[in-house]
Parts: C-alpha cells; structure tokens; sequence
C-alpha cells in the first residue's frame, strides 16, 4: 500500500506496508528484553543515501551539493505507532561505506549502526535491513555512524518520531529540525572536515541555520492556538539556546522521554547536539502581531533564527488548558542505593589540560596522538575507531551510576547507546526532576551522575556528540553482558 509521509511541510511518497508478524516478534523477546511479548505491526520504508542538491541558502542563492536520503534534507520523516516494529531498507548509492544509527531508540545491538562494532558498514551499491520494535513513544532522529563529521554534516539524517498511544491534545504537531552549515560564497559546502582547530575546540560551527532544511523565515500561527514543537539538533556541534519572546514555552519531554511538563528556569530551550525537546507553544498573542524566536548561546553571536507570525483570523479565545502530561515510557526504573558506581573522566582539548588523562594519552605520547587529530580521551584514552577494549563491563539486569566529570574548557553532550538514563545530580546537587535523557550536556569543568539499568546485552558506543570531539578521540565503549 501507498502512505503519505509529511517531511517539512511536503507530501512524500513511499512503499510501505502493515501486517501483524507472528514468530519473528516473539523471537525476539529472548534477545531483546523489552521488547513487546505480543506480536506487532510491521512497518516498512525504504530510503536511500545519495549525493543530491538542495536550496539551504534560499533567495538567488544556487543550490546547493548534498549528500541526502531520499534527495531530501532531512530525509524523510518516519512515523510508526510506539510499541510496534519498524523495517527499514537502506540502500548506500554514495563512494563510501555508510551506516544508520537510530539515535535514542532502545534497539537490539546488532542493528544499532556502528560500523565494525555492531555491523559491517554498508559498502557503495549495497543494501541492509534494520529491523526493530520501537518500545518507547517520543521524538528520536537517525544519521549515519560512519565517518559522521562529514556525512552529517552534508545533510545525511532526518526524524524518527514514535507516536503514543494516547497522544495529548494540541491542535498542530509540527517537527522543527535544526542544523547549521558552513558554506562558502557560492552556497557550496565548504570541506574543510576534519580541521584540527574545529577538532580542538569546539566543534565545527556553520554560518548558515536551518530548520528543516531551510532558512527559516516566517512560522504562521492563529491566536488562541496550541502547538506541540518537537525540535532536533542534528547538528554536528552547535548548542542551540532558543527563546521565544512574550511566550512561554513548556517542556513536556526531553530526549524523546516524557518530563513532568514545566517552563524551563529562563523561559529558554538548551539543545546540544543531537538532543531534542518537545515544548507546547500556547498562541497567546493577537491577531497579525510578529514575535522573533532567538538563539544566543554564543556570546557576540546572537541571532534570529524564525519569526512567529500571527494569521489575522484568532483559531479561538484562547489556547486550550488541556492535560499536557506524556505517558511514562518502559524504562527500568534504577535503584539508586544499590547501584554500582563507576567514575569517568573527560579530557584534552586546548585549553583543557591536554596532558591530564594520563595512561596512553599522556607524556610523549600526547605530540604522537596531536599529529594525529587525536586530543580527546576517556578514562585517559583517545580513541581510534569504533572498536576498542570496553572502559567499562556492566552486569546485565543490574543499576550503574555513572559519575562523570568534564576536566575540559568545552561543553561536550554525552551519549550513551542502547540505553536511557537519569540524570540525577549537577554539581554535586541532586536534580529536580531527575529526567530521562540519552544525551546529557556537560558545561565546562561540570560533574555529572546518571543512573540507569543495564538492561540491553552488547557493546555500546558511548561518547562526545560533537562529532569533532568524537573524531578526535573522545569515544569509548560500555559492555553490557
């Protein structure tokens, strides 16, 4: 049968089938933990990884050579019902290897597109199959693992967005995906991937931000109504920190994990890379007023980014005062007093204490790893690739505390594959709502604990979502057996 996928606003069409599979869901059952005990609908798409072209700069600017999937960026936005299972053929039409990572999906470790670690890369000309039940609701996103400081960068992701079961009441449901480019006068990617100054920094920081593969301009609204905003960071390292003007946004889930609904301390929304949030945007204003919505994360560097834009017919008096509390998700719940702790540490960088991690990232050693593009470590190790010794080897079924500090000069968003976790202290300080994250930001200098249960059997990549930082060694795994 034919659905209709909405990605940015157009109508895309791909093959896509339901069916309810018999034996295959309850095999997986044995392997996969949580996954549903009940047989489920089988959702199929297909996309495909090819060079492109795009209009990012919009105006008389030519377009611009991207790599995309399905000629689109983002790639096609991929909806499926929360508890049931997901199929997707991917098909590699670029010059090199590629993979798919499904970020913050609890899937089985062979499908969670790490090259060599958890898959053979896909090769030019060749096709794999992921397929997986999605057990928890919320809005998660997928991007190549391969080689990601470039095939990111060049427009390789798109949404993944697993609905609830009882969705809560809001009259627009509207995905903002957010990006930044740097490109050059003539609206081309610029290549320098790789730098050693972006790898030492911060990141790789574009000129040109996108939402939905756009610059943003005018978002239209009608007073009196209620928007759910789900926004992605996919990019590779700018923090956004987005605010609103005279509204107020209130977050209802983070990490595509429900969050006790609450305005955020400064009225503002911080996502760093590949973080998401989902807000409720109440139309408060009046008809034909205009509001700009801003990013100032960076000192000196503040923008507009879209304007909210009021209709001249109000949708109704005022924005429904419906309930805006998602469902819990099926996480396990970790026991705090009888976890086991492990301490991790974040080093290198400039400015950072280069020489402080110790182990093979220290001494002589440390000239060798430079003129290499490797300047950060874990646990005083620099990684080389996706394969390597695990930090640390978990008991499956058991709760881990893990007590992370970042001796850096640089913000570094911390992700951890295969698995959820709380938040539960900054600074020494517990949080507030101890909420669910698969990405947690570490400001400069910051300790942080997060909590969770090992509950997902495999090697887990676990590392810095700055995909510079990670190219530059700031990668490890945790073994889950």
């Amino acid at each position: 049968m034919k659905d209709t996928v909405v990605n940015n606003g157009r109508n895309l069409q791909f093959s896509r089938r339901a069916f309810v599979t018999g034996g295959a869901g309850l095999a997986l059952t044995a392997a996969f933990p949580f996954a549903p005990a009940m047989a489920s609908r089988l959702h199929e798409f297909s996309i495909t990884a090819a060079p492109g072209r795009a209009r990012l700069a919009g105006g008389k600017q030519p377009e611009t050579d991207v790599w995309s999937y399905n000629g689109k960026v983002p790639g096609p936005e991929i909806r499926v019902p929360q508890g049931e299972r997901l199929r997707v053929k991917v098909t590699n039409e670029l010059k090199e290897e590629t993979t798919v990572h499904w970020h913050g999906l609890r899937v089985p470790n062979p499908m969670d597109g790490v090259p060599d670690l958890t898959q053979k890369p896909i090769a030019p000309g060749e096709t794999f199959v992921y397929e997986f039940d999605v057990p928890d609701a919320g809005t998660h996103w997928y991007h190549p693992h391969q080689r990601g400081i470039e095939q990111v960068d060049r427009g390789l992701y798109g949404a993944l967005i697993v609905e609830e079961r009882e969705p809560i009441k809001v009259d627009r449901d509207i995905v903002w995906v957010l990006d930044d480019w740097r490109l050059l006068k003539d609206a081309q990617i610029s290549d320098d991937f790789g730098d050693f100054r972006d790898i030492s920094h911060n990141g790789r920081i574009g000129n040109t931000v996108t939402i939905n593969g756009r610059i943003p301009g005018a978002f239209g609204v009608r007073s009196g109504e209620r928007i759910r905003l789900r926004l992605i960071n996919t990019a590779n390292a700018r923090i956004f920190r987005l605010g609103f003007a005279s509204h107020k946004p209130k977050i209802i889930s983070l990490d595509g994990q429900p969050v006790e609904p609450h305005d955020p301390p400064d009225g503002t929304i911080v996502l760093g890379p590949a973080m998401r949030a989902d807000i409720l945007l109440d139309m408060t204003a009046k008809p034909g007023e205009r509001f700009s919505v801003t990013d100032d994360f960076y000192k000196g560097f503040e923008y507009r980014l879209a304007d909210i834009a009021y209709g001249p017919e109000p949708l109704r008096d005022r924005a429904p005062d419906a309930p805006a509390r998602l469902a819990a998700n099926t996480m396990p719940e970790p026991d705090l007093n009888a976890a086991e702790r492990h301490e991790i540490r974040f080093n290198g960088g400039m400015m950072g204490g280069m020489m402080m991690g110790g182990g093979r990232g220290s001494g002589g050693g440390m000239m060798n790893m430079m003129r290499g593009g490797k300047v950060w470590l874990i646990n005083g190790v620099a990684a080389t690739g996706h394969v390597m010794d695990p930090l640390i080897t978990l008991e499956r079924g058991r709760s881990f505390i893990l007590a992370m500090q970042n001796d850096t000069a640089w913000h570094h968003p911390i992700h951890l594959h295969g698995h959820s976790f709380r938040v539960v202290s900054r600074g020494g300080r517990a949080t507030k709502r101890r909420e669910w994250q698969d990405t947690v930001l570490m400001a400069p200098r910051e300790r942080v604990e997060i909590a969770f249960v090992a509950d997902n059997p495999g090697d887990w990549l676990f590392h810095c979502h700055i995909l510079e930082h990670m190219a530059g060694g700031m990668m490890g795994v945790i073994r889950v057996t």
